[in-house]
């Protein structure tokens, strides 16, 4: 099978994928607080150990991602859903707000409704160029405000000396 493509193939995901539905309900719903409908998986469970928990969860979700793109996805749904584990991650390495972001953004679950909507729907269709561009421009913005930060901090240690 092709590894990217524009056109959508017919996919059922009570066959081929059904694991990787599962793996990611596993991951990001799999449990009911009782008496609410809140539901949450392993993945905040996982992150409460450092370091180790957020790169299994990242690397979970990455393979998750790559069996998806082995069943054809477009080239712009698997930009989605690479920016979907990487946002996941790099939130979820940020203490405290990390932990409670996991309860909440759940990146597998996303990836598996983008794959939904890519094969049942035929959503998402294209090369992602659109998307790509919108990435650069963000990191654009925040590289540009980490440097601002630098340079406010240095001036500030500068002015203790």
């Amino acid at each position: 099978m092709p590894f990217i493509t524009n056109k959508p193939q017919q996919v059922n995901l009570t066959g081929k994928l059904k694991w990787v539905e599962y793996m990611a309900n596993l991951l990001d719903d799999k449990f009911r607080i009782p008496g609410t409908k809140f539901r949450f998986g392993l993945d905040p469970i996982m992150n409460l150990i450092p370091v180790a928990g957020d790169i299994s969860g990242f690397l979970v979700g990455a393979v998750l991602v790559w069996v998806m793109a082995r069943h054809g996805v477009s080239r712009k749904v698997l930009i989605l859903m690479v920016i979907n584990i990487c946002v996941d991650a790099l939130i979820g390495a940020v203490p405290l707000i990390g932990q409670i972001s996991d309860f909440y953004y759940k990146s597998n679950s996303r990836n598996i409704k983008l794959l939904k909507e890519h094969y049942e729907e035929g959503k998402h269709q294209g090369k992602g160029t659109g998307v790509l561009v919108m990435l650069f421009l963000v990191l654009l913005v925040f590289f540009a405000a980490f440097l601002f930060l630098l340079y406010a901090i240095t001036k500030w240690v500068a002015g203790w000396i």
